[in-house]
């Protein structure tokens, strides 16, 4: 799987670009800060995903005084040729077509193109709250396997309309609030349940996979320290759990137990890594979290996700460089730096970012 070309209009900074990278090897995006290096792997991301990894709207996504910006791609999947092509409105729902057909689910466009994506805002994954945990563990569950977009729609939608039916209630539980609520907590326990459960499933399989990512990157000689569990808010069935809580959830006019409460617990020398790990220390779990997720998704496929490296060396020292280096996959690569590479990476196209523009595609 690979993108063999990309081209992008009124996105960002760039007014017209476009850039043929490296099919198979690393192509390296150099240039000052600010200049749209991480726009273009920020366009290459949404093309995969219908979704901004540094979490934008559209509006900010669109150049300014433009109405809309387009994304087109050409990617190759098993030998066959994939078109990818995107309108973004700034006032509409953006269209995305494959091969001409419009997408109607997210997980469609896994069929033309897949990424995974390192970014220094990883980091929030560690030092954040809860719901950027469950955004990480959402996000890597439709990467390894699609079918879960709808799962997770299902559950955030009835999470949306209970609060609403919730609010109408006006902490007064009528006999007709009491009908409807029995409905919609029927549905959630279901969606709910399944949904707590593939995600506890995901992280034990995540849980090894981290504790040698990071044992690896700081060089030591066991992957004991790292923990991953993942940390339901209710206990019991979940049914029986949002009817412990109705009085609760009348009183605060929101679902105060489910899925959409949960966290992954990440731990260090069974210290919460959240709050007593060093930043050196959170920028090796959040690197391992990566890591691991993209072994997963190339594991049992005959071709890995592309790889986006957002700027991911600047905070690293040569061993932690080299030993990231050593445990990636291969496979295409996109990576932004503002300076050289480190001597461990050896690029096999450099583009230069400069002026809205991409240029000097030439090989290294």
């Amino acid at each position: 799987m690979s993108i063999t070309a990309l081209w992008l209009t009124d996105f960002r900074c760039f007014e017209e670009a476009s850039f043929e990278p490296d099919p198979a090897g690393l192509t390296v995006l150099r240039g000052e800060n600010g200049v749209g290096k991480t726009s273009v792997l920020e366009a290459v991301a949404w093309l995969a995903t219908e979704r901004s990894f540094r979490g934008a709207g559209r509006e900010v996504l669109v150049r300014n005084g433009r109405p809309r910006a387009v994304l087109r791609a050409d990617t190759t999947v098993a030998g066959r040729g994939v078109l990818f092509e995107a309108e973004l409105p700034v006032d509409a729902p953006a269209r995305v077509q494959l091969n001409r057909q419009p997408v109607r689910r997210r997980a469609e466009l896994a069929e033309g193109l897949r990424v995974s994506v390192f970014s220094p805002d990883d980091l929030e994954i560690v030092q954040g709250g809860p719901a950027g945990r469950r955004e990480y563990l959402d996000d890597a569950l439709v990467a390894l396997h699609p079918r879960h977009e709808a799962l997770i729609d299902e559950a955030e939608r009835i999470v949306r309309q209970r609060g609403a039916l919730l609010r109408q209630a006006g902490g007064r539980l009528s006999p007709e609030i009491a009908s409807t609520l029995e409905v919609w907590d029927a549905r959630f326990a279901a969606s709910g349940e399944a949904l707590a459960s593939a995600r506890q499933a995901l992280v034990e399989e995540l849980d090894p996979l981290v504790r040698r990512a990071c044992a690896e990157l700081s060089g030591a000689t066991d992957d004991t320290s790292v923990r991953l569990r993942y940390r339901r808010s209710w206990e019991g069935a979940l049914l029986d759990a949002l009817e412990r809580a109705r009085h609760e959830d009348l009183r605060r006019q929101v679902t105060t137990v489910g899925p959409h409460r949960d966290d992954l617990e990440l731990t260090l020398s069974e210290r919460p890594a959240r709050t007593q790990a060093s930043q050196g220390e959170q920028r090796t779990v959040a690197l391992g979290l990566r890591l691991a997720t993209h072994q997963l998704a190339t594991a049992g496929r005959p071709e890995p996700p592309v790889l986006l490296l957002d700027d991911v060396f600047s905070e690293l020292d040569h061993s932690r460089a080299a030993a990231l280096v050593a445990q990636l996959p291969r496979g295409q690569v996109l990576l932004t730096t503002a300076v050289d590479p480190p001597g461990v990476v050896s690029p096999d196209r450099i583009v230069e970012v400069a002026g809205g523009r991409l240029v000097g595609t030439g090989r290294s």
